[in-house]
C-alpha cells in the first residue's frame, strides 16, 4: 500500500476510499470523514483518529497501536484482528499494551 506516514489530513473527506494496507503511521486525521472506508491491514499505529468518523469502516487486522480514538465515531465498524495496544479509545481511557 501507500505510504503517507505523517500525512495531515484533518478534516478531510474519505469516505468509501480504499486505503487498505496503506501506512499512515503518526498521521494526523482529526475530524475526518472515514465513513465506510476501508483501512484493513492498514498501519495506523500513532494516527491522530481525534473526532474522526470511522462509522462503518473496515479496519480488520489494521494495526492502532498508540493511535488516539478519542471522541472518534466506531459505530459498525468491522475490528476483527485489529490491534488497540496502548490506544485511547473513544471514551477516553487507554488501552493495555500486550506483553
Amino acid at each position: 500500500g501507500a505510504i503517507m506516514q505523517q500525512a495531515t489530513l484533518d478534516g478531510q473527506a474519505l469516505r468509501d476510499a480504499d486505503m487498505r494496507n496503506v501506512d499512515l503511521t503518526m498521521a494526523d486525521l482529526v475530524q475526518a470523514d472515514l465513513t465506510g472506508a476501508n483501512l484493513s491491514g492498514a498501519n495506523l499505529a500513532g494516527v491522530n483518529f481525534f473526532y474522526a468518523n470511522l462509522n462503518s469502516a473496515d479496519l480488520r487486522g489494521a494495526n492502532l497501536e498508540g493511535a488516539n480514538l478519542m471522541n472518534a465515531i466506531l459505530t459498525d465498524a468491522k475490528i476483527e484482528g485489529a490491534n488497540f495496544d496502548a490506544a485511547i479509545m473513544p471514551d477516553g481511557t487507554r488501552r493495555e499494551e500486550k506483553k
